[in-house]
């Protein structure tokens, strides 16, 4: 299936691994040119760019979620240099690591601590869509992806701020989706998935959670880029507003 990828613009939030790194390649070999952003990863970033063809065909730009004046410059860099984005990935995330065995309570947890978890990974997503979205508009054709996750819907232990952050983005794509002019706005909402963070998990943890999933699995991070890219492509032509879960029936 031809998916009409072949020369469009992509931009992906927080792709130096992961999710977003699996996105960048498959988007790569459908032909698309990919922009990544990273937060202070930018060796990796430039391994990445190498990976997806050198400058000619990737490029990568440091940009944090809280700082709306590195998301901006970010996105304008993209236009600048292809003349526009096509595609917006909203995957980079902000999290808040504690010890498992040391959570606290939601009304312990000091509000310095959770502000700045909220700002990142909602307005931060707003933002960047925000100032792509204008250019979509004008051509008339356009795709959203945000990446949320299933603790949005069934929650864990000390998830309040992540669930509520992520909760948000399925209310955002809720309204983004009426914005028409061609533009398709979903949210791809893994659950566990085989990343870079689960290698120091104890194996035997990780394979009892796949035991668990209908498809007796975890996801892959190719798995889930697989979606996104056909959710960001020509093959979609009116998915919309939909959550789209990638954790094997969970």
């Amino acid at each position: 299936m031809d998916l009409g990828l072949r020369d469009k613009r992509v931009l992906i939030t927080g792709a130096t691994r992961g999710i977003g790194r699996a996105t960048a390649r498959v988007f790569a070999e459908e032909g698309a040119r990919v922009a990544i952003t990273y937060h202070s990863a930018a060796d990796e970033a430039e391994e990445v760019v190498k990976e997806l063809g050198g400058p000619d065909r990737a490029r990568a730009a440091q940009c944090a979620l809280g700082d709306p004046a590195s998301i901006e410059a970010a996105v304008r860099g993209v236009e600048e240099a292809w003349g526009g984005v096509d595609i917006v990935v909203a995957n980079a995330q902000s999290f808040l690591w504690v010890d498992p065995d040391q959570l606290p309570r939601f009304e312990e947890l000091p509000t310095e601590d959770w502000f700045p978890l909220l700002r990142d990974n909602v307005e931060g997503h707003m933002l960047v869509v925000r100032h792509a979205l204008r250019g979509m508009r004008e051509r008339r054709w356009g795709r959203v992806v945000l990446l949320s996750s299933v603790t949005a819907e069934h929650g864990s232990p000390g998830s309040e701020i992540y669930g509520a952050a992520k909760a948000a983005l399925h209310g955002f794509a809720r309204g983004l989706m009426w914005t028409r002019d061609g533009i398709l706005v979903n949210v791809v909402s893994p659950g566990g998935t085989l990343t870079e963070s689960l290698q120091n998990v104890d194996p035997a943890i990780v394979a009892h959670s796949g035991s668990e999933t209908p498809s007796g699995r975890l996801s892959t991070p190719e798995d889930v880029a697989r979606v996104i890219v056909f959710l960001c492509s020509e093959a979609n032509g009116n998915v919309n507003g939909e959550v789209v879960h990638t954790a094997g029936g969970r």
